[in-house]
């Protein structure tokens, strides 16, 4: 194939191309709408998109706030190192209790460093740290908070009650 006979399919083409556009051009038009003005945007208007941005922004930190204080799920299975229970003893130091296999190891942890304190064999939770109604004693701890409740405000209970 040549250089010569592509250049004159392309010629061809392109002139079938200009052909056909003047054909549409010389076909009678129909003339487009007149486009209509866009409403103005007044206060109200200004107003509820605000409000709907506001609402937005408040939904996005509630769901960040939320996903810090409960934790995000873990997926993929159980971690190999799991804490077990933290307890403060300083403006910004802490004593952790981590579980690593079948150890439990205690960890001083401050801003800057972390240090292994004890390591001991793993052992099952005391009964204490187990969730009361898991325990079934959702009505005890009501009725010992409202023991106690009662207790701070100086009210009797009620014979009978």
């Amino acid at each position: 194939m040549n250089l010569t006979g592509s250049f004159a399919r392309w010629a061809t083409a392109l002139a079938a191309c200009a052909a056909t556009l003047r054909a549409h051009a010389a076909l009678p038009t129909v003339p487009a709408p007149a486009a209509e003005a866009a409403p103005a945007l007044g206060a109200s208007g200004l107003l509820q998109a605000g409000l709907g941005m506001v609402l937005v922004l408040g939904l996005i930190f509630l769901c960040a706030w939320l996903a810090r204080r409960f934790g995000l799920p873990r997926f993929g299975g159980s971690a190999p190192v799991k804490v077990v229970g933290s307890t403060m003893v300083g403006q910004r130091e802490r004593v952790v209790l981590v579980e690593v296999g079948d150890t439990w190891l205690v960890l001083g942890v401050t801003a800057s460093q972390v240090n292994a304190l004890h390591s001991l064999p793993a052992q099952p939770l005391p009964a204490a740290s187990a969730p009361l109604a898991a325990q079934g004693g959702s009505a005890k701890a009501m009725d010992l908070f409202a023991q106690k409740l009662r207790d701070s405000l100086g009210i009797q209970p009620k014979p009978g009650a």
